[in-house]
């Protein structure tokens, strides 16, 4: 079973947005939107590990919550098996990138990590997709 594990701290500059906010962390372990355990940063094969400060490592998390959503909706579009396939994970994804959208909004300084434009453009894609017949319910 994989459990979470502490961040690791180093001192310098983020990675994401170049600033020098300390602490930096580098998350390794955890799970993705649809539960599914993840290592991103396993010491054997990552080299050069990134280091984020506290809101771009907010910001990485969030990315990796749109870029699995995206996953799963590219293989529900090409008709292959995908997490999205019931109507309450699309609903789930949905309510996520809602909320996504809005802490993107929320935030001053903006997101290299993340655009607004492409949440709301998946947001478009995934409502045509609930508003398709073929979506088993």
């Amino acid at each position: 079973m994989l459990t979470e594990t502490k961040p690791e701290f180093s001192p310098g500059r983020c990675d994401a947005c170049g600033l020098e906010r300390g602490p930096l962390l580098k998350l390794s372990l955890g799970k993705d939107f649809f539960g599914r355990a993840y290592d991103r940063l396993s010491p054997a094969s990552d080299q050069s590990p990134k280091w984020y400060c506290e809101t771009c490592s907010m910001h990485k998390n969030l990315q990796r919550d749109v870029r699995d959503i995206r996953a799963e909706l590219d293989k529900l579009s090409a008709g292959q098996p995908s997490q999205l396939a019931g109507t309450d994970q699309l609903q789930r994804a949905h309510v996520r990138l809602r909320e996504i959208s809005a802490i993107l909004d929320g935030h001053v300084a903006g997101s290299r990590l993340l655009d607004p434009g492409d949440i709301k453009a998946l947001i478009h894609r995934l409502q045509a997709q609930q508003a398709s017949p073929s979506v088993p319910g």
